[in-house]
């Protein structure tokens, strides 16, 4: 048996794994391309909609001003949550060292 074929079976494995690397960035490169074309079909769907008039680019502004204050609103709750979660713990953890 010389050394070629002593190598063949490693090669093998090595040649396997990188085709099955290469299958799945293919797969995750396909998968990227779907999302981006759905994400500008619905930007085409939407610019047809504000081109027609049939969506107020006035009201999605207003729209987009509710949620970002509604966003900045749902931050400062879960902050003050947090706050009080590590109140607890605090407490909780004062008690079990005096035990």
């Amino acid at each position: 048996m010389s050394n070629r074929d002593a190598d063949a079976p490693e090669g093998m494995d090595r040649l396997t794994e990188a085709v099955d690397r290469a299958l799945a960035e293919l797969g995750a490169a396909r998968e990227k391309a779907k999302e981006a074309g759905e994400r500008a079909e619905r930007g085409e769907q939407l610019l047809r909609q504000l081109a027609d008039g049939r969506q107020d680019p006035a009201a999605l502004a207003e729209r987009v001003a509710q949620l970002e204050a509604e966003n900045e609103d749902l931050r400062d709750r879960i902050g003050r949550g947090r706050e009080a979660v590590d109140r607890i713990l605090a407490s909780i953890r004062f008690l079990e060292e005096r035990r």
